[in-house]
């Protein structure tokens, strides 16, 4: 019977969006901020000559690539993300690192302030 073993690796950004989606006058309807926190996890077996799934500063190195295109944007504005619900940046997340991690199974994305949060599970 093989181990898996699953990674978490987390980083932060804050980003405005806004809902145009929403009734007249909804609050959501006008440009806000939040700050995110978002884990992303990757699982396999550790590699015989590292002991690592996978070296946690390549995956930094990537996930700082990420960060700079969401940290203090306007959501709405990053392709792909112009309906910028929690489900959409969660499965954007995943495809910006599927290509260099084909390790990876799982994006989480959380609004602490709200109490809310997604998981997209890569599969």
């Amino acid at each position: 019977m093989s181990t898996r073993f699953h990674i978490v690796k987390e980083f932060g950004f804050e980003a405005a969006h806004h809902f145009p989606h929403k009734p007249d006058g909804h609050e959501n309807t006008r440009m806000h901020g939040h700050s995110f926190r978002v884990e992303v996890e990757l699982a396999g077996e550790p590699e015989a000559a590292t002991g690592c799934v996978v070296d946690f500063e390549d995956i930094g190195r990537e996930i700082a690539k990420v960060r700079e295109r969401l940290d203090h944007h306007l959501l709405n504005s990053v392709p792909g993300l112009e309906k910028p619900s929690l489900e959409h940046l969660a499965r954007w997340i995943a495809e910006q690192l599927k290509a260099v991690f084909p390790q990876l199974v799982g994006v989480t994305v959380r609004r602490p302030s709200c109490g809310e949060s997604c998981r997209y599970t890569v599969g």
